[in-house]
């Protein structure tokens, strides 16, 4: 089995846990930082991932959300690694709704070799590997040719901390005095998987990097344009950046990137 195939495997595996869990189970509530909500059908999952990958590639890395959510300087590592988000969009899977994903990255050099996004509650894995384009359960897709800001549909996401909620506040703004209309669905990976296959037009948000590095992939080898409406800064690595991520595709890039870089903040 490859690397590939084994991450789609394990990735179907923990979609399917979660759904029993949620199912067949009684789910505990805990929060972050008094903010982020966890489940126990996130720490299983976590775990269920983590023991698989330990077990099948003992010498990689990996960093997750649930039990590995300290910073690792990738440029350095000596082995490849993983970075798993177990449930992408846990308040919405909590709450019973459909829009939830597995994430599951796979880095090696460097590089985001493996991209792999996968909602057990639609049945929708989104796949991708370095130069070999992007699929949704085995069939090509590629970015939506929408060219009209006018025209197009953006999706965002905001923060558990409302401390910094003003300037967001006025990039919504801005966004949809200039665009048709814009989307709040609650998982960052599968937002950056649906501009891959065409459902949006774009979106830009500040993440964590186990929120966009499988989808990133994705998005990427579906045709769109990956990169930030703020300065990267100096020795980070674009790809792994995770404030005011911008994607579309490439003409809508340059005309968001132009909106909110020129959002009024002072009024």
């Amino acid at each position: 089995m490859t690397v590939f195939e084994f991450t789609q495997k394990l990735a179907r595996e923990a979609g399917e846990l979660i759904v029993d869990q949620r199912n067949n189970a009684q789910l505990t509530h805990q929060y972050k930082n008094g903010q982020e909500l966890v489940t126990n059908a996130d720490l299983l999952a976590d775990k269920l991932i983590t023991d698989s990958i330990k077990a099948s590639y003992p010498g990689h890395h990996i960093l997750s959300e649930e039990s590995s959510p300290e910073a690792i300087s990738i440029a350095d590592l000596d082995a490849p690694l993983w970075i798993i988000d177990p449930i992408d969009g846990t308040v919405n899977y909590a709450h019973g709704h459909i829009q939830s994903a597995v994430s599951i990255a796979y880095i090696e050099a460097g590089r985001i070799c493996h991209g792999v996004v996968f909602n057990p509650f639609t049945n929708e894995m989104f796949t991708a590997q370095l130069g070999g384009g992007a699929h949704l359960n085995g069939k090509a897709i590629s970015v939506a040719d929408e060219t009209d800001l006018r025209r197009s549909i953006i999706a965002t996401g905001f923060p558990y901390d409302k401390a910094t909620i003003e300037p967001i506040l006025k990039r919504v703004a801005a966004v949809l005095r200039e665009c048709a209309d814009i989307r709040r669905l609650g998982s960052a990976a599968l937002d950056i998987c649906w501009i891959a296959t065409g459902r949006l037009d774009g979106y830009y948000e500040s993440l964590s990097i186990w929120d966009f590095a499988a989808a990133q992939l994705v998005a990427r080898e579906a045709g769109a344009q990956w990169g930030h409406f703020s300065e990267v800064p100096e020795g980070v690595d674009p790809q792994f950046y995770a404030q005011d991520i911008l994607v579309a595709n490439p003409t809508l890039y340059a005309k968001l990137l132009t909106l909110l870089q020129n959002v009024d903040y002072d009024n």
